[in-house]
């Protein structure tokens, strides 16, 4: 017998641990540990989402008659953690050697590669072959470069998938619509309703459970209607391509107020835990461009976001660990404030980015990045207090994905190994691209005073105090030639706006 491990955020039926499967000797296993669920603590929504999405991928494989041992939570013997399971399966089984698909985290896969030893059993470590660009064939293309641009890479991928090319040449003349993806939404927008599954019964016994067992983690069961089967992801996947595929380029970098899923495709969910692939979402959004159902700006984008940036992420994840989980360029060491865990504040953009956070275990990208990653930025928040905070509230968040994303992304935290420069940027573009100052108690006009929207002074307070590091970046040139044509008393306007807001925040004062 071989015991097959499948992990929380492998469910495909194509995984390769499951690869030369034989349904008469060998077992399926997959565990439902409190060590993964509380290692930090998730939001609730998230630990519903994967149990569920497990449960139903297990009952699947035994349905089309699998062996499957399947540890849930309550089970009175189940140990807690991912060893302790494998102890005691292996003492009941006695099977000749496991066989899993390599983990995702960095932490997991440390743990995995001492098992062999730990339980003098032969573990055979897969590739995870759900990916487009293999770590070795990623370390291969980073060897030698100075910088790691995602651009290049992503041209790279496009070529070698041949995704959007005529023969060697991008459709359209060109790599990237980037350009065409910046466009502020109308008020009156129609929004689509975005993908929802009713719960089953099976859904129904893991929100009780999760209810129970994980009252005190952060965010709301209710609503459930997530996709927890690969045919409702599919049924999310055509949704996407159908009725949101269309605006998504347009709309991609567009906030509303009260509308938390605008154009987006709302897979990510569903591509990180293995219910689709990420191949078949892209050959999907391609088919819809050239049957002529979607624009090529909205396609490229979407493609890009996964062919691109998600390949290039785990590349830069997989090459730079375990140090860059510790990479802090700016020395940031403020604590996280209680309002991203949902203590009142009067930023509306910030209101409106947490309070949707909470309740859908979900936010857009550019939620993530330009408002509560910006804030994070220029309020000098502790990069590894920050990376726990997107670990624990996304549903689609996990280590491999979310620490490029927000040390390297989000907070500069290395360097510029990631990005380009900062994502730093005031009240302007926030304004620009939602229309949440409307409905803000500050005024996003007014740049100085405690009227004026924190972003503006934070933001050039952000530039001042970090000028050593960064005056001789040439995207920042202009920055600072503005700063430089600053009057002395405006400087000093900035800098008491500073203090006294951060006065106000680390004493936990309504801000």
């Amino acid at each position: 017998m071989i015991l097959r491990l499948i992990f929380g955020d492998q469910l495909s039926h194509a995984i390769s641990s499951l690869s030369e499967l034989s349904a008469e000797r060998d077992l399926i296993c997959l565990f439902e540990v409190r060590a993964e669920a509380t290692h930090v603590k998730h939001h609730k929504k998230k630990i519903a989402f994967l149990f569920s999405a497990m449960r139903h991928f297990a009952a699947e494989l035994e349905a089309a008659g699998n062996k499957v041992h399947y540890s849930q939570l309550d089970d009175p013997a189940n140990t807690g953690s991912f060893f302790g399971e494998l102890q005691r399966i292996l003492a009941i089984y006695q099977p000749e050697k496991i066989v899993l698909t390599d983990p995702s985290e960095y932490r997991v896969q440390l743990d995995v590669r001492s098992w062999a030893k730990r339980l003098n059993i032969t573990v055979e470590i897969r590739a995870d072959d759900r990916f487009l660009c293999s770590t070795d064939e990623f370390k291969q293309w980073a060897s030698g470069r100075k910088q790691l641009r995602m651009e290049f890479f992503y041209r790279e991928m496009r070529r070698k998938h041949a995704i959007l090319m005529a023969n060697d040449q991008p459709i359209g003349g060109q790599w990237n619509f980037d350009s065409d993806n910046r466009k502020r939404a109308p008020g009156d927008l129609q929004v689509p309703d975005t993908y929802t599954a009713k719960p089953d019964t099976i859904t129904e016994a893991v929100l009780d459970l999760v209810a129970t067992e994980f009252d005190d983690h952060f965010g709301d069961l209710s609503p459930f209607h997530l996709a927890v089967t690969r045919s409702q992801a599919l049924e999310a996947l055509d949704r996407f391509v159908d009725q949101r595929l269309h605006q998504f380029g347009t709309y991609q970098d567009a906030m509303l107020q009260d509308e938390p899923w605008m154009f987006h495709s709302h897979l990510s969910f569903y591509i990180n835990c293995g219910l689709l692939s990420p191949l078949e979402c892209i050959r999907k959004a391609e088919a819809a461009y050239h049957q002529g159902n979607a624009p090529l700006n909205a396609v490229e984008g979407f493609i890009r976001q996964l062919l691109g940036w998600r390949e290039y992420v785990r590349g830069i994840y997989q090459l730079q660990m375990p140090d860059y989980a510790h990479s802090n360029f700016f020395d940031a060491a403020r604590p996280l404030p209680a309002l991203y865990w949902g203590q009142p504040t009067i930023m509306n953009c910030m209101r409106q980015c947490v309070s949707e956070t909470k309740r859908h275990a979900y936010a857009h990208h550019i939620q993530r990045l330009m408002v509560l990653g910006n804030f994070a930025l220029l309020a000098n928040l502790d990069p590894q207090a920050v990376n726990q905070w997107y670990l624990i509230v996304y549903a689609d968040a996990y280590e491999w994905v979310e620490l490029p994303n927000v040390s390297g992304m989000v907070l500069f935290a290395d360097g510029g190994l990631l990005a380009s420069k900062p994502y730093a940027a005031s009240g302007a573009y926030i304004n620009k691209m939602s229309n949440y100052c409307k409905h803000c108690s500050y005024k996003v006009s007014q740049k100085n005073g405690p009227s004026a929207c924190p972003f503006n002074y934070l933001y050039w307070g952000f530039m001042l105090r970090n000028r050593a590091k960064l005056a001789s970046n040439p995207r920042l040139s202009m920055v600072y030639r503005t700063l430089d044509h600053m009057s002395a008393a405006k400087v000093k306007a900035i800098q008491s706006d500073n203090t006294r807001f951060y006065q106000a925040l680390d004493a936990g004062e309504i801000v």
